[in-house]
């Protein structure tokens, strides 16, 4: 992808966004500062919250942005019946969570926001996803296994519990790995101009 003298910086720790956009094959830095804080609204519909939460991580980056850099932030959050799982705090909340999972569809939403000094634009993307049912031995070895606190419901699609338990999935893999590539893609070429 030509960037035309624009720099990207990605504003996120996560290996899997890292890879992710590298994989569009576009050059970029990675700056997590931010003065963002995460809290989600009492009242906010589960559906509109990665999309706020990205949006304050944008606007949160701790410094202004130059005419040659775009910003790239983005939140994942797993929706299950309602039940909003963003990542575990410990080992317990991550049992609930994959327990609660377990048998069930539930839905994974990212969602990305590209800004430059001049615009802003968030997208969002959903995917349904359906486990089969986890044993209680299963849990245990993947979380004691793979430690899957810094990720939206406790796991990822692309570990050792997506291979042995997902039945099926509708929409964007990638999105599940907590970045829509596809629509991140269009974005920057609407950026890049």
């Amino acid at each position: 992808m030509e960037l035309k003298g624009k720099k990207i910086i990605l504003a996120s720790n996560s290996p899997r966004r890292k890879e992710l956009l590298a994989g569009l094959d576009v050059e970029f830095s990675v700056d997590t500062r931010n003065n963002f804080e995460e809290v989600i609204p009492c009242d906010a519909d589960p559906s509109a919250v990665p999309a706020l939460m990205s949006e304050g991580k944008s606007g949160g980056f701790w410094r202004e942005l130059t005419d040659d850099e775009i910003l790239v932030t983005a939140d994942t959050m797993v929706v299950c019946d309602g039940e909003m799982m963003g990542k575990p705090h410990g080992k317990e909340e991550a049992e609930h969570m994959l327990r609660t999972l377990s048998g069930r569809e539930h839905q994974v939403i990212t969602a990305v926001t590209v800004r430059d000094n001049k615009r802003r634009k968030t997208v969002s993307d959903c995917a349904n996803v359906w486990f089969k049912n986890l044993t209680d031995s299963e849990i245990s070895y993947y979380i004691g296994k793979w430690k899957p606190f810094d990720k939206a419901g406790a796991y990822g699609i692309q570990e050792w519990i997506g291979y042995i338990g997902i039945e099926k999935i509708e929409g964007s893999f990638f999105n599940i790995m907590g970045l829509p590539v596809h629509l991140l893609y269009s974005l920057l070429l609407e950026f890049v101009g």
